[in-house]
């Protein structure tokens, strides 16, 4: 069966509702919430994804899947038939259900390590490079990505969920995440008990310390729920955005590199080969000699904190 990505619809829908946001907040009272060259360079990004996602993505994980896919289910008397004994998926309304779910679940673990593996954090801290939040970081995406997320879907062809709609629901995934990034949506009432939406994908993109490796979800909150990883928007909080350590340009092929060019200085400050790797695949503000430190160890050094003022409160 025959199924078309849903992004080749997709993206000129981005464009338009790009240019409505655009519109709307240069003539109410959002002025800042667009830095032209900031856009510019989000454009460009997103330009140059659209452009490689075809050639290399798509095109990489049909090969891949299918290729997983006809190992793992084979034909038996006609029949598709996993290794383990049960007949492969069809196309029933409730298996794609199922896989949308695997998708969420497959995304969330894709997401997180990139927050989480330092050298995978080099291609996906493009999308968090920049200081503003609207539809037009939604396009700015990192085009090194499309190497290994395949890789964290392959489990689902090989359980049996056919290829095609593995990549239909990737798609359908994208979707879901260009429109999370607007601040003009509110909170959601009974919506936020279940989905990923527009204010927690707010937290997600903060570099308030608090905030930082949060909300790692697709469609759904559950899994950052279940895995700890879950924070939702508290309004009291003035929230920046961005990251601790921004490319300072607008030029499109640093705002790629910049991180890797980091990675690779930090691998030269030790001669030990596993500081070296930690530097690359250890998470991203490990250092050997611990002069930077993780997001994690940040957290655990303010808690410390805030815990030592409440005794010296209690003393006094």
């Amino acid at each position: 069966m025959d199924f078309t990505n849903p992004l080749v619809y997709g993206v000129p829908c981005f464009l338009a509702f790009i240019a409505l946001e655009l519109t709307y907040s240069k003539t109410h009272d959002n002025k800042d919430l667009y830095d032209w060259k900031d856009l510019g360079s989000s454009l460009s990004l997103g330009v140059g994804s659209a452009i490689l996602a075809p050639l290399l993505k798509t095109i990489s994980a049909i090969v891949l899947f299918t290729f997983v896919y006809n190992v793992f289910n084979p034909e038996v008397n006609g029949v598709r038939t996993n290794i383990m004994g049960y007949a492969s998926f069809g196309y029933a309304w409730y298996v794609w259900l199922l896989c949308m779910l695997a998708d969420d679940f497959s995304y969330y673990w894709f997401h997180r390590q990139n927050h989480k593996v330092r050298f995978f954090w080099a291609a996906h801290v493009v999308h968090h490079s920049s200081d503003n939040f609207n539809l037009g970081t939604a396009v700015r995406n990192g085009w090194f990505t499309i190497f290994y997320k395949p890789l964290f879907y392959m489990w689902m062809p090989a359980i049996g969920f056919p290829p095609e709609m593995v990549i239909v629901c990737l798609g359908i995934e994208a979707l879901w995440q260009f429109q999370l990034h607007s601040t003009y949506v509110p909170k959601l009432g009974p919506l936020e008990w279940v989905f990923n939406t527009h204010t927690m994908h707010q937290v997600h993109h903060a570099k308030n310390i608090e905030y930082m490796d949060m909300n790692h979800g697709g469609f759904l909150n559950c899994f950052d729920k279940l895995f700890g990883t879950w924070k939702p928007l508290d309004e009291s909080i003035d929230i920046e955005y961005g990251v601790t350590k921004p490319p300072n340009s607008y030029n499109p092929f640093i705002i790629l590199t910049h991180e890797y060019k980091d990675i690779w200085k930090d691998m030269k400050r030790s001669k030990n080969w596993r500081h070296k790797f930690m530097y690359a695949f250890g998470p991203p503000g490990w250092s050997h000699d611990g002069s930077t430190l993780t997001i994690k160890q940040y957290k655990k050094m303010l808690q410390e904190e805030k815990l030592q003022t409440e005794e010296l409160k209690k003393a006094s």
